[in-house]
């Protein structure tokens, strides 16, 4: 693989990054801040998947086909990339050039595997964490979609707890424990570039707090349990 070439993203100028475990609440977030901020654009990843109803090149994804998106990997364009379910994804270095040519700051929504991969690669990025207040806040709000079955629900918060445990590599911390309270603090770090109120070391020391509920915490060990129960 090529190696990527950053020079042309300007080290004097903001890049942020946000990730989060699914229904902490990002999505929501950096919406808002999108809708409520001309100066901050939204990075479109791209992706070979195929385009569904009701979804709009260049504002969902840029839809590519597959040989496209390994011509892209090959030419070092791709900042990030992941196969999924047989589908490419991935953020494209040339799509923040654009961002930042029209004179706006990029916002990349990427996930925690993709972030400990292009870190290294995008030196200049402040990088935010979205934290649920508890394991169980979060199981919550997992509950409450009410769209799917136990099992992927129980995935989400199994790849949550796998997503915590690299929190050490963000430079920022939100606890999302109330949206307007998340979003005032995403909004003071991105637009007003201050430094968040909760950064690597008491982030590192959160993550810790959020581990030890998901091993010890009883109820989820019944969940666990129930989980185990409903496979057999």
């Amino acid at each position: 693989m090529m190696v990527l070439d950053t020079s042309e993203i300007k080290a004097d100028a903001r890049v942020y990054v946000v990730s989060a475990p699914s229904g902490t609440g990002k999505t929501t977030l950096n919406r808002r801040l999108v809708q409520e901020h001309e100066a901050v654009q939204m990075s479109v990843s791209y992706t070979a998947r195929k385009k569904r109803k009701g979804e709009i090149d260049g504002v969902h994804y840029h839809y590519v086909t597959a040989d496209e998106f390994k011509a892209r990997i090959d030419k070092g364009e791709m900042l990030e990339y992941a196969e999924v379910f047989g589908n490419y994804y991935g953020t494209s270095l040339k799509e923040i050039h654009r961002i930042q040519d029209l004179g706006k700051v990029p916002l990349l929504e990427i996930d925690v595997q993709g972030w400990s991969w292009a870190k290294k690669r995008l030196t200049n990025a402040v990088s935010l964490f979205i934290l649920p207040p508890s394991i169980e806040a979060l199981w919550t709000r997992l509950e409450k979609r009410n769209t799917e079955p136990l099992e992927v629900r129980w995935r989400r918060l199994k790849t949550a707890r796998a997503e915590i445990a690299l929190g050490h590599i963000y430079d920022y911390f939100i606890i999302n424990a109330s949206v307007d309270d998340a979003y005032v603090e995403l909004q003071s770090i991105v637009i007003n570039g201050k430094n968040g109120s909760v950064g690597n070391a008491q982030g590192r020391v959160l993550c810790a707090k959020l581990l030890e509920e998901f091993d010890e915490a009883p109820w989820l060990k019944q969940l666990s349990q129930q989980f185990a129960d409903k496979l057999r």
